[in-house]
């Protein structure tokens, strides 16, 4: 971080040097060159700023997101599949790969459940402070009457463990079961008796995997995935210890929302936790959300 401190504070001063040369000269199209330039020197400060804030150790890791949707059934089954698809167009326009583990479709629209896999250099780091309750207020469109309806769905973010973290799991605490696959998901979701979903019977801890058609890879994932669930559930351990509370166990309803997604009746994208807003909330749907990951950065991790 040093040497790029340097390095950006001597371009810096080379494009100032220059920009007094060309205003000088009057050379209009060196000035405009110059100012893009700075541009994307600012942009270069910004990111690694960012990474100022990417330092705990499990930071640089790819993660594991899980959306459920609340109370409300069709309205929060909608909701749900909206945020996943807010979640895999952000990956999608930065260049990262996901991968759907598992997926339970809503009875008339949306789904229950879904938990995709995302790879990528600060993944879990950038979308850790994702976890919570996400709120939405509309005009139903499943609603005859058009009324306003307000759903909520919960996301939770946590990291895929590399081998080097030891998390002991004994055979005798697990339930396997195998079961078919129920999602539409795509053609990469089977439709045999392939499906792994393990129980962690101490703790209550269920992971599943339903994306591959060998029963064995579905194990691998799941068992991947519960390593990273437990590993989780023991830093909230030590936090709930540390702070007497639990974040991560909300209600997924009224009171508990960390961000609000309106769109009517005005329209607006609000942060409850760091003030963050947007008023143009397709553009946020459309996963255009590095504004709220940053702003996340800077004033939760300080």
């Amino acid at each position: 971080m040093t040497n790029a401190y340097k390095s950006h504070l001597n371009q810096l001063n080379e494009l100032v040097d220059l920009f007094y040369l060309a205003n000088e000269e009057k050379n209009q199209q060196i000035i405009d060159e110059v100012v893009q330039k700075i541009k994307e020197l600012k942009n270069e400060v910004k990111k690694n700023e960012i990474k100022c804030f990417l330092s705990n150790e499990n930071d640089r890791l790819d993660c594991f997101l899980e959306i459920h949707a609340g109370a409300g059934g069709t309205e929060s089954q909608d909701w749900a599949e909206m945020l996943r698809r807010m979640y895999i167009k952000w990956t999608s326009n930065k260049g990262y790969k996901f991968q759907l583990i598992s997926e339970h479709k809503g009875d008339e629209a949306g789904i229950k459940s879904t938990t995709i896999k995302i790879k990528g250099e600060f993944i879990f780091g950038y979308l850790k402070n994702e976890s919570g309750i996400h709120r939405l207020v509309r005009i139903s469109p499943f609603d005859s009457g058009a009324r306003r309806h307000t759903s909520f769905a919960s996301v939770w973010v946590y990291p895929v463990l590399d081998e080097n973290i030891k998390v002991e799991i004994l055979e005798k605490d697990l339930r396997i079961d195998t079961y078919r696959s129920s999602g539409a998901g795509g053609q990469h979701v089977n439709t045999t008796d392939s499906a792994v979903r393990i129980t962690h019977l101490p703790t209550n801890i269920v992971v599943q995997c339903q994306n591959e058609r060998s029963q064995h890879k579905n194990k691998e994932t799941c068992m991947a995935m519960l390593k990273a669930r437990l590993y989780e559930h023991e830093l909230e351990k030590k936090e709930m210890e540390e702070k007497s509370i639990e974040k991560s166990k909300s209600d997924i309803g009224w009171g508990h929302q960390i961000r609000s997604y309106v769109l009517h009746p005005y329209r607006l994208v609000k942060d409850n936790r760091t003030g963050e807003e947007s008023s143009d909330p397709d553009k946020i749907l459309d996963g255009d959300i590095d504004n709220f990951l940053e702003s996340s950065l800077y004033k939760l991790n300080v």
